[in-house]
């Protein structure tokens, strides 16, 4: 009997390395008919870990290009007139974004207010490079709080 459990397993761990769709397939079908014995655990924990790793990183990336829009929108004064339609799309598409993704993960809440100043910190790097401007124009300190990321009316004084 133990053979068989094992022979099962290692069958489950080629299939997660050779074919990860029938992986699934066959591990949300074992779940569906409560067959625990069968799941390839190992793998299975793996796959949970890096689904709520994806929501993490999916919040900070959104979160460093809404960053990035703002800082071009106030400081990258030579194409504001240019660039502000497409910056202001891109600012209320991704507030609209975490919010929803905050809304679909509120443990998600307390990273997010963890992660703003180095997120910033990211945006403002590359800022500098994208527009070519000079480092000290840009704050070194975020320009927005919690609440004005998220709040889909504010715009940093400089341009409204």
């Amino acid at each position: 009997m133990n053979q068989i459990i094992n022979d099962s397993h290692k069958q489950l761990n080629a299939l997660y390395n050779q074919d990860f769709y029938q992986w699934v397939q066959t591990t949300t079908h074992n779940i569906r008919n409560r067959d625990l014995k069968s799941l390839d655990w190992e793998n299975l924990l793996e796959e949970l870990e890096d689904l709520g790793n994806e929501q993490k990183h999916q919040l900070e990336s959104r979160l460093i290009v809404l960053l990035e829009h703002l800082l071009k929108l106030t400081y990258w004064y030579q194409e504001r007139n240019y660039n502000s339609r497409g910056c202001q799309g891109t600012i209320i598409e991704q507030r609209k974004q975490i919010k929803k993704l905050l809304k679909r993960n509120p443990s998600l809440k307390p990273f997010f207010l963890e992660i703003l100043a180095e997120t910033y910190q990211d945006a403002r790097d590359i800022t500098i490079v994208k527009t070519g401007l000079e480092p000290e124009i840009f704050p070194l300190e975020s320009i927005v709080t919690p609440e004005q990321a998220l709040d889909e009316k504010w715009l940093p004084e400089e341009i409204q």
